[in-house]
């Protein structure tokens, strides 16, 4: 095995096993107040069993502190439907209700007012935004409607995302001829392939993701570059069929390799034919995002 590949198992296990599983439920470490000492108790008391809901990267918020774990749990509560459009948010009752500062709301908000969740006005105070205001290319976003009632969407137009951005990239990738970057996306492929045979699927979904965001990356194309972090969430949620390589298996590594075999070959059009391929690995991909027809 190279040391990359070690390496990169090694952490993979290692930033594991802090992780909340799929559909784990954990709770944040704030002290539970007296209902009657909390401001606005009744419309937070609505919302009770939410509360306490941690998306999969709930550890890893854990270690941004309080801010970070507020914005996740505020962007989950207004992503799933808990928040509901128009709904105001006060200050004084999240403060209360979290038993945080002033200063850790203030800031969580203006995080969620970046993503266009919610919306800060003179005398009319903070209040959620409606849907069509959302930046849902934001990776947050994205996860938090990937594990939320919005599931079945959000990995769909996903899919189809990626069936617009991938090919495309490929084939513009073919014709840049970057060795060092060839050599970096075989070693993802070596990776991929020794997780698969030890069944580290942390590792496998790992490699996988930075092989995608890299092939996007060296497309040549800025505003392609720019959505390799969609790329990378898209894998990261995927937790189904739709994403094509969500699971590790020889099918999936063969396609990988002959796109890394195309572009070394400088064939645009024999790398864009493989990523098709392999966003076709599972039928039940075929069906959401048909491959386009042959003329």
């Amino acid at each position: 095995m190279s040391t990359l590949a070690h390496t990169m198992m090694t952490a993979a296990r290692s930033a594991d096993s802090g992780l909340a599983g799929p559909g784990e439920l954990d709770r944040y470490p704030f002290a539970e107040a007296p209902a009657a000492n909390r401001v606005g108790a009744s419309i937070w008391d609505s919302q009770e069993p939410e509360l306490g809901r941690v998306g999969r990267r709930a550890a890893g918020n854990r270690g941004r502190g309080l801010h970070g774990q507020l914005v996740q749990q505020l962007g989950q509560m207004i992503v799933s439907g808990d928040l509901g459009a128009d709904r105001p948010l006060v200050p004084e009752e999240i403060g209360q209700r979290f038993e945080v500062s002033r200063t850790v709301v203030r800031e969580s908000l203006r995080v969620l007012e970046a993503k266009g969740l919610v919306s800060a006005r003179p005398n009319v105070g903070t209040r959620v935004r409606p849907v069509s205001d959302w930046n849902l290319l934001d990776p947050d976003i994205i996860e938090w409607r990937a594990f939320g009632p919005q599931r079945d969407d959000q990995r769909r137009e996903l899919s189809e995302l990626r069936w617009t951005i991938e090919p495309l990239a490929a084939r513009l990738a073919a014709g840049h001829g970057r060795e060092d970057v060839q050599q970096r996306l075989g070693d993802m492929v070596e990776i991929m392939g020794h997780a698969m045979n030890q069944g580290d699927a942390l590792t496998f979904s790992r490699a996988d993701a930075e092989f995608h965001s890299l092939l996007v990356q060296v497309a040549g194309n800025r505003m392609l570059e720019h959505l390799s972090g969609i790329v990378s969430a898209a894998l990261q949620v995927s937790g189904g069929p739709a994403t094509g390589c969500d699971r590790p298996n020889e099918s999936s590594l063969a396609h990988h390799a002959r796109i890394v075999d195309a572009l070394a070959a400088g064939d645009g059009m024999a790398a864009e034919a493989a990523v098709r391929q392999l966003l076709t690995v599972h039928p039940e991909v075929e069906r959401v995002v048909p491959a386009p027809r042959e003329h």
